[in-house]
């Protein structure tokens, strides 16, 4: 039977692990991940993973972090590729960068957005400051929209009072954003998010293998809808 190598081989561990655990969940699924496999996959044992992640649930927020780090990255160079006085293709940009991010990482974007995995309790403060983040430059450009005067709401329905202070600790990035930006950002997300989730799952036939055409239709109708000319 091989011995576990030692752990001073591998360079900068807590990164092979990590990058083990995506590995093994590209191959079976979040579900089966565990640190055993993890320890296994890596040739060492499984107190060695303990000194950096105690156990399975504080290796899925660390992984739940980076995908949202990465995630919020994408989307802020989206965004910034193009000035403030371009609100609609700052919008179209992030929409763009979104979907590619996606079907590029297709396991972190399942990991952020999918189901739950069974058993995992969420470190919810730690994931917080990223995720709200990676939310932040889609909110932004809904919010120079709305202050140029040109975010179509008339018939937006209104923020709920005793639902504000459950947003509180999500205002980390975006507090200082009007509520109706925020309900028009969500809209806009669940919109992408639905069609992205069906070109993943190969759902969207028989419009093609590739999602383009519809995606960019739907982009175009969220500009339509919510963004005066």
């Amino acid at each position: 039977m091989a011995r576990p190598i030692k752990t001073e081989q591998i360079p900068n561990l807590q990164e092979a692990i990590k990058d083990a655990a995506w590995v093994l969940i590209a191959e079976s699924g979040a579900p089966a991940l565990s640190l055993r496999a993890i320890a296994r996959a890596l040739k060492i044992t499984a107190p060695a993973i303990y000194n950096y992640f105690p156990d399975r649930d504080a290796l899925v927020t660390a992984l739940i972090i980076d995908a949202f780090t990465s995630f919020g990255d994408v989307q802020l160079r989206a965004r910034d590729s193009f000035p403030s006085s371009q609100p609609l293709e700052r919008l179209q940009a992030i929409g763009l960068a979104y979907r590619h991010w996606a079907l590029s990482y297709p396991q972190r974007y399942q990991l952020i957005f999918g189901t739950p995995i069974p058993g995992y309790e969420q470190h919810q403060m730690a994931i917080i400051p990223s995720a709200t983040r990676s939310i932040s430059a889609l909110v932004s450009v809904i919010e120079d929209i709305r202050v140029a005067g040109k975010l179509k709401t008339e018939e937006f329905p209104l923020p709920q009072e005793e639902s504000a202070t459950g947003l509180s600790p999500l205002n980390t990035c975006t507090r200082n954003y009007h509520m109706v930006s925020h309900g028009v950002a969500l809209i806009v997300w669940s919109r992408v998010h639905g069609l992205v989730s069906l070109e993943i799952g190969g759902r969207i036939p028989p419009f093609g293998v590739s999602g383009d055409d519809l995606y960019h239709y739907e982009l175009q109708s969220i500009a339509r809808q919510f963004i005066q000319e």
